[in-house]
């Protein structure tokens, strides 16, 4: 069995389907091997097949901020992981519209996920890929113990408003040459603990297992979403810490 069948054969044991709607989150250092991302990315499309779809976070909050407030969707690179950073130029990628957290996709419903982002005037809101993905079954991979770098559950907060949001700051973008106002989030030094999701839900809402040398994590968003609601209603910081008010 060759590298890359074994590489399947393990997204398949964990639960992956042809036709399903994943969005990945990765660390290429956690897998531990020596084969590139345009492989890997292509192992993923091949389970999901033509009728899946396959996303990746694009955000760009180090590179696009009040300092520097410009947003490319063609030309403005990701902050974050190598795995998107070559996805976002393979052939038929879509991308989201959104100066911080843009998202970028490949296949059957890449547009349908994408296209209404640009209607938000918040990094994950209600037409975000992000949110999309309960509507449609959606799935969350993570490779590597990174739960805590759960985009998904920025949404909650932005539905729920939970209170150690103190501010909502306005911040003017020019995204695509256009000048528009976004609404940022200020926790005034409350930290996500969003890995605490792994306890949050049960299998087979989640499923753990191994990708080559990664600890992967796959995620039921439609169960997530739920599961996160009820959970931050009734106790607003169950997924946060307290760090400091300077930070």
């Amino acid at each position: 069995m060759t590298e890359s069948e074994r590489f399947r054969q393990e997204l398949t044991e964990l639960g992956l389907c042809g036709g399903d709607v994943v969005m990945v989150h990765s660390s290429m250092k956690a897998l531990g091997t020596k084969r590139t991302p345009e492989e890997i990315i292509e192992d993923i499309q091949a389970v999901l097949g033509e009728e899946g779809t396959l996303l990746m976070p694009a955000l760009t909050y180090d590179n696009v901020t009040r300092e520097n407030p410009v947003f490319d969707r063609e030309k403005t690179e990701p902050c974050i992981g190598l795995l998107p950073r070559v996805f976002m130029h393979m052939p038929n990628v879509l991308r989201s519209v959104n100066p911080t957290h843009s998202v970028c996709a490949r296949g059957k419903l890449a547009h349908t996920l994408t296209v209404g982002h640009a209607m938000d005037d918040t990094a994950v809101g209600a037409h975000s890929p992000f949110m999309l993905l309960p509507k449609f079954g959606g799935k969350l991979l993570f490779i590597g113990e990174i739960l805590d770098k759960c985009t998904f559950m920025h949404g909650v907060e932005t539905f729920l408003k939970p209170p150690y949001i103190r501010s909502f700051d306005t911040v003017k973008y020019t995204v695509n040459g256009e000048e528009r106002l976004f609404t940022e989030n200020n926790t005034f030094g409350w930290g996500a603990e969003f890995q605490r999701i792994e306890w949050l839900l049960e299998y087979p809402d989640i499923r753990k297992g191994k990708l080559s040398e990664a600890t992967v994590f796959l995620i039921d968003t439609r169960a997530l979403l739920a599961a996160a609601l009820l959970k931050m209603s009734a106790e607003p910081y169950a997924f946060v810490t307290y760090i400091s008010m300077y930070i």
